[in-house]
Protein backbone atom coordinates (compact mmCIF):
# COMPACT_ATOMS: atom_id res chain seq x y z
CA UNK A 1 0.00 0.00 0.00
CA UNK A 2 1.30 3.25 -1.07
CA UNK A 3 -1.19 5.63 0.57
CA UNK A 4 -2.94 4.27 4.11
CA UNK A 5 -6.26 5.90 6.23
CA UNK A 6 -5.82 5.03 9.84
CA UNK A 7 -8.53 5.71 12.49
CA UNK A 8 -8.03 4.65 16.23
CA UNK A 9 -10.02 5.82 19.02
CA UNK A 10 -9.26 7.49 22.03
CA UNK A 11 -9.62 5.23 25.77
CA UNK A 12 -9.93 5.54 29.20
CA UNK A 13 -7.68 3.69 31.23
CA UNK A 14 -7.57 2.24 35.17
CA UNK A 15 -11.51 2.70 35.80
CA UNK A 16 -10.64 3.13 39.69
CA UNK A 17 -9.05 -0.10 40.70
CA UNK A 18 -7.79 -1.50 37.43
CA UNK A 19 -4.49 0.67 37.43
CA UNK A 20 -1.85 0.54 34.78
CA UNK A 21 -3.60 -2.72 33.51
CA UNK A 22 -7.33 -1.88 32.62
CA UNK A 23 -8.52 0.15 29.56
CA UNK A 24 -11.73 0.75 27.22
CA UNK A 25 -12.02 1.79 23.81
CA UNK A 26 -14.41 4.72 23.67
CA UNK A 27 -15.97 6.74 20.54
CA UNK A 28 -13.94 9.34 20.15
CA UNK A 29 -11.10 9.59 17.46
CA UNK A 30 -7.94 10.16 16.27
CA UNK A 31 -6.80 9.96 12.46
CA UNK A 32 -3.97 9.33 10.94
CA UNK A 33 -2.43 9.14 6.90
CA UNK A 34 0.90 8.05 5.89
CA UNK A 35 1.84 8.33 1.61
CA UNK A 36 5.59 7.39 0.73
CA UNK A 37 7.32 10.73 -0.35
CA UNK A 38 9.81 11.16 -3.51
CA UNK A 39 11.51 13.82 -1.51
CA UNK A 40 11.57 14.11 2.18
CA UNK A 41 9.44 13.44 5.37
CA UNK A 42 6.63 15.92 6.30
CA UNK A 43 3.91 16.21 8.85
CA UNK A 44 1.07 18.01 8.75
CA UNK A 45 -1.92 18.23 11.86
CA UNK A 46 -5.46 19.87 11.29
CA UNK A 47 -8.02 19.63 14.00
CA UNK A 48 -8.36 19.60 17.62
CA UNK A 49 -5.31 21.53 18.91
CA UNK A 50 -3.44 21.37 16.00
CA UNK A 51 -0.99 23.98 16.98
CA UNK A 52 0.23 22.74 19.47
CA UNK A 53 1.56 19.21 18.24
CA UNK A 54 5.24 19.40 16.75
CA UNK A 55 5.50 18.47 13.30
CA UNK A 56 9.39 17.68 13.64
CA UNK A 57 11.11 14.68 14.37
CA UNK A 58 9.99 14.72 18.02
CA UNK A 59 6.24 14.20 16.57
CA UNK A 60 5.14 10.81 18.71
CA UNK A 61 3.64 9.39 15.38
CA UNK A 62 6.98 9.72 13.47
CA UNK A 63 8.70 8.63 16.32
CA UNK A 64 6.35 5.39 16.41
CA UNK A 65 6.90 4.99 12.62
CA UNK A 66 10.73 5.40 13.29
CA UNK A 67 10.55 2.36 16.23
CA UNK A 68 9.05 0.29 13.81
CA UNK A 69 11.97 -0.08 10.77
CA UNK A 70 14.45 0.19 13.63
CA UNK A 71 12.42 -3.14 15.18
CA UNK A 72 12.65 -4.74 11.68
CA UNK A 73 16.30 -3.06 11.07
CA UNK A 74 15.03 -1.68 7.99
CA UNK A 75 15.66 1.82 6.87
CA UNK A 76 12.66 4.18 6.89
CA UNK A 77 11.20 5.45 3.82
CA UNK A 78 10.35 9.25 3.19
CA UNK A 79 6.79 9.93 4.18
CA UNK A 80 4.14 11.94 4.34
CA UNK A 81 2.05 12.02 7.72
CA UNK A 82 -1.35 13.48 8.15
CA UNK A 83 -2.85 13.82 12.00
CA UNK A 84 -6.26 14.41 11.87
CA UNK A 85 -7.04 15.54 15.99
CA UNK A 86 -10.62 14.14 17.55
CA UNK A 87 -8.92 13.33 20.88
CA UNK A 88 -8.04 16.36 23.13
CA UNK A 89 -4.40 16.38 24.04
CA UNK A 90 -2.99 16.06 27.60
CA UNK A 91 -6.28 14.90 29.48
CA UNK A 92 -6.60 11.26 30.34
CA UNK A 93 -8.61 9.92 27.26
CA UNK A 94 -5.17 8.26 25.35
CA UNK A 95 -4.47 10.91 23.10
CA UNK A 96 -0.48 9.75 23.18
CA UNK A 97 -2.03 5.78 22.68
CA UNK A 98 -3.71 6.35 19.46
CA UNK A 99 -0.04 8.08 18.15
CA UNK A 100 1.91 5.31 18.96
CA UNK A 101 -0.49 3.06 17.63
CA UNK A 102 -1.13 5.01 14.14
CA UNK A 103 2.98 5.42 13.65
CA UNK A 104 3.52 1.39 14.04
CA UNK A 105 0.68 0.22 12.04
CA UNK A 106 1.24 2.89 9.35
CA UNK A 107 5.04 1.63 9.30
CA UNK A 108 3.73 -1.69 9.54
CA UNK A 109 1.62 -1.55 6.32
CA UNK A 110 4.03 0.43 3.96
CA UNK A 111 6.96 -1.82 5.18
CA UNK A 112 4.25 -4.70 3.80
CA UNK A 113 3.26 -5.90 7.29
CA UNK A 114 6.40 -8.24 8.28
CA UNK A 115 4.83 -7.86 11.92
CA UNK A 116 1.61 -9.15 13.39
CA UNK A 117 -0.97 -7.46 15.36
CA UNK A 118 0.04 -9.35 18.40
CA UNK A 119 3.34 -8.28 18.31
CA UNK A 120 2.51 -4.50 17.09
CA UNK A 121 0.80 -4.30 20.36
CA UNK A 122 3.72 -5.65 22.30
CA UNK A 123 6.11 -3.01 20.77
CA UNK A 124 3.12 -0.27 21.36
CA UNK A 125 3.34 -1.65 25.22
CA UNK A 126 6.97 -1.27 25.31
CA UNK A 127 7.22 2.42 23.94
CA UNK A 128 3.98 3.67 25.96
CA UNK A 129 5.59 1.70 29.25
CA UNK A 130 2.33 0.42 30.02
CA UNK A 131 -0.59 -1.69 28.35
CA UNK A 132 -3.59 0.06 29.86
CA UNK A 133 -4.29 2.92 26.85
CA UNK A 134 -2.53 0.96 24.18
CA UNK A 135 -4.27 -2.32 24.23
CA UNK A 136 -8.08 -0.92 23.55
CA UNK A 137 -6.69 1.34 21.35
CA UNK A 138 -5.46 -1.34 18.85
CA UNK A 139 -8.28 -4.20 19.74
CA UNK A 140 -11.08 -2.12 20.61
CA UNK A 141 -13.63 -2.67 23.41
CA UNK A 142 -12.36 -3.60 27.35
CA UNK A 143 -8.80 -4.99 28.02
CA UNK A 144 -7.26 -6.46 30.67
CA UNK A 145 -3.58 -7.25 30.04
CA UNK A 146 -1.56 -9.05 32.34
CA UNK A 147 1.67 -10.74 31.78
CA UNK A 148 2.70 -14.99 32.03
CA UNK A 149 5.36 -16.56 33.81
CA UNK A 150 7.49 -15.90 30.69
CA UNK A 151 6.89 -12.76 31.00
CA UNK A 152 4.65 -12.15 27.83
CA UNK A 153 1.44 -9.98 27.52
CA UNK A 154 -1.55 -11.83 27.94
CA UNK A 155 -4.73 -9.92 27.01
CA UNK A 156 -8.07 -10.32 27.93
CA UNK A 157 -11.15 -9.26 26.27
CA UNK A 158 -13.59 -8.46 28.99
CA UNK A 159 -17.71 -7.90 28.75
CA UNK A 160 -19.30 -4.69 28.96
CA UNK A 161 -22.92 -4.61 29.44
CA UNK A 162 -24.39 -2.33 27.12
CA UNK A 163 -26.56 -0.82 29.81
CA UNK A 164 -23.67 0.80 31.70
CA UNK A 165 -22.70 4.34 29.57
CA UNK A 166 -19.19 6.31 30.42
CA UNK A 167 -19.70 9.83 30.45
CA UNK A 168 -16.71 11.30 30.17
CA UNK A 169 -16.27 15.79 31.44
CA UNK A 170 -12.72 16.85 30.19
CA UNK A 171 -11.69 19.79 31.67
CA UNK A 172 -10.06 23.23 30.02
CA UNK A 173 -7.01 22.62 31.82
CA UNK A 174 -4.21 19.54 31.03
CA UNK A 175 -2.46 17.36 33.48
CA UNK A 176 0.53 15.45 32.28
CA UNK A 177 0.91 12.05 33.08
CA UNK A 178 4.25 12.52 34.29
CA UNK A 179 2.69 15.00 37.30
CA UNK A 180 0.22 12.40 37.71
CA UNK A 181 2.95 10.02 38.34
CA UNK A 182 4.83 12.24 40.29
CA UNK A 183 2.47 12.07 43.45
CA UNK A 184 2.05 8.06 43.53
CA UNK A 185 4.07 6.65 46.43
CA UNK A 186 7.11 4.04 45.84
CA UNK A 187 5.43 1.39 48.26
CA UNK A 188 1.67 0.61 49.34
CA UNK A 189 -0.01 -1.29 52.39
CA UNK A 190 -0.63 -4.34 51.91
CA UNK A 191 -3.97 -3.44 53.30
CA UNK A 192 -4.03 -0.97 50.20
CA UNK A 193 -3.55 -3.64 47.71
CA UNK A 194 -5.97 -6.22 48.88
CA UNK A 195 -8.46 -3.87 48.90
CA UNK A 196 -7.69 -3.03 45.10
CA UNK A 197 -7.67 -6.63 44.42
CA UNK A 198 -10.91 -7.27 45.22
CA UNK A 199 -12.47 -3.68 43.86
CA UNK A 200 -11.22 -4.85 40.37
CA UNK A 201 -12.32 -8.19 40.65
CA UNK A 202 -15.60 -6.67 41.94
CA UNK A 203 -15.62 -4.13 38.61
CA UNK A 204 -14.78 -6.70 36.25
CA UNK A 205 -17.72 -8.32 37.27
CA UNK A 206 -19.98 -4.69 37.77
CA UNK A 207 -19.22 -4.12 34.05
CA UNK A 208 -20.35 -7.92 32.78
CA UNK A 209 -23.84 -7.52 34.77
CA UNK A 210 -24.29 -3.94 35.18
CA UNK A 211 -24.97 -4.57 38.54
CA UNK A 212 -25.05 -1.09 39.83
CA UNK A 213 -24.74 -1.83 43.89
CA UNK A 214 -21.42 -3.92 42.44
CA UNK A 215 -20.45 -1.31 40.41
CA UNK A 216 -21.01 2.02 42.60
CA UNK A 217 -18.80 0.06 45.53
CA UNK A 218 -16.06 -1.71 42.61
CA UNK A 219 -14.88 1.69 41.40
CA UNK A 220 -12.77 2.91 44.56
CA UNK A 221 -9.49 2.58 44.47
CA UNK A 222 -6.38 2.97 47.02
CA UNK A 223 -3.61 3.45 44.36
CA UNK A 224 -3.70 6.24 42.27
CA UNK A 225 -6.88 8.64 42.72
CA UNK A 226 -6.47 9.26 46.55
CA UNK A 227 -2.82 11.29 45.50
CA UNK A 228 -4.53 12.52 41.89
CA UNK A 229 -7.67 14.08 43.28
CA UNK A 230 -5.59 16.94 44.53
CA UNK A 231 -4.56 17.65 41.26
CA UNK A 232 -7.73 18.02 39.85
CA UNK A 233 -9.46 21.14 41.14
CA UNK A 234 -13.44 20.75 41.91
CA UNK A 235 -13.02 16.65 41.89
CA UNK A 236 -15.16 16.21 45.06
CA UNK A 237 -17.93 18.50 43.57
CA UNK A 238 -18.29 17.10 39.97
CA UNK A 239 -18.35 13.78 41.90
CA UNK A 240 -20.84 14.50 44.39
CA UNK A 241 -23.15 15.80 41.38
CA UNK A 242 -23.04 12.99 38.88
CA UNK A 243 -24.06 10.38 41.67
CA UNK A 244 -26.66 12.77 43.08
CA UNK A 245 -28.76 12.65 39.30
CA UNK A 246 -27.60 8.81 38.63
CA UNK A 247 -24.23 8.11 38.05
CA UNK A 248 -22.97 4.79 39.78
CA UNK A 249 -19.34 6.66 40.70
CA UNK A 250 -16.83 8.65 38.73
CA UNK A 251 -12.94 7.98 38.38
CA UNK A 252 -10.03 9.23 37.45
CA UNK A 253 -9.77 8.72 33.33
CA UNK A 254 -5.85 7.49 32.78
CA UNK A 255 -4.02 10.06 34.82
CA UNK A 256 -6.63 12.73 34.67
CA UNK A 257 -7.83 15.44 34.34
CA UNK A 258 -11.08 14.35 32.37
CA UNK A 259 -13.12 12.31 35.16
CA UNK A 260 -15.25 9.48 33.88
CA UNK A 261 -18.56 8.52 34.98
CA UNK A 262 -20.54 5.23 34.79
CA UNK A 263 -23.70 5.86 34.50
CA UNK A 264 -27.36 3.82 33.02
CA UNK A 265 -28.74 5.06 29.83
CA UNK A 266 -31.73 6.85 31.72
CA UNK A 267 -29.36 8.83 33.45
CA UNK A 268 -26.99 9.71 30.95
CA UNK A 269 -28.05 12.90 29.72
CA UNK A 270 -28.69 14.05 33.76
CA UNK A 271 -24.69 13.36 34.22
CA UNK A 272 -23.38 14.92 31.50
CA UNK A 273 -25.17 18.55 32.66
CA UNK A 274 -24.37 17.84 36.35
CA UNK A 275 -20.75 17.48 35.95
CA UNK A 276 -20.88 20.03 33.22
CA UNK A 277 -22.56 22.86 35.55
CA UNK A 278 -20.65 21.60 38.52
CA UNK A 279 -17.68 22.21 37.15
CA UNK A 280 -18.45 25.45 35.72
CA UNK A 281 -19.42 26.76 39.43
CA UNK A 282 -15.64 26.28 40.29
CA UNK A 283 -14.68 28.37 37.41
CA UNK A 284 -13.94 25.44 35.14
CA UNK A 285 -15.21 25.20 31.13
CA UNK A 286 -15.72 21.64 30.61
CA UNK A 287 -16.56 19.40 27.71
CA UNK A 288 -19.05 16.51 29.09
CA UNK A 289 -19.79 13.79 26.54
CA UNK A 290 -21.84 10.83 26.44
CA UNK A 291 -20.13 7.89 24.95
CA UNK A 292 -19.95 4.35 23.93
CA UNK A 293 -17.13 1.39 24.12
CA UNK A 294 -15.50 1.38 20.56
CA UNK A 295 -15.22 -2.48 20.12
CA UNK A 296 -13.10 -2.33 16.60
CA UNK A 297 -10.31 -0.75 17.96
CA UNK A 298 -8.36 0.64 15.22
CA UNK A 299 -9.03 0.72 11.56
CA UNK A 300 -7.06 0.88 9.07
CA UNK A 301 -7.94 1.35 4.84
CA UNK A 302 -5.58 1.44 1.21
CA UNK A 303 -7.03 5.23 0.37
CA UNK A 304 -5.41 8.98 1.47
CA UNK A 305 -6.71 10.37 4.63
CA UNK A 306 -8.82 13.01 2.76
Amino acid sequence: MSAIAITVPGTTANLGPGFDCLGAALTIYNRFGFSLSQTTTTIAVTGLEAARVGTDESNLVYQSFLKLYQHINRTPPAVNIEIELGVPLARGLGSSATAIAGGLVGANILAGSPLSMPEIVDLAIEIEGHPDNVVPAILGGCKLAATNMAGNWVICDLNWHSEVIPVVAIPNFELSTADARRVLPDSYARADAIFNTAHLGLLLRGLESGNQDWLSAALQDRIHQPYRQALIQGYTKVQTAAIEVGAYGMVISGAGPTLLALTDAQSADGVVTAMESAWKREGIEADVRSLHLDYTGLQFENRPLA
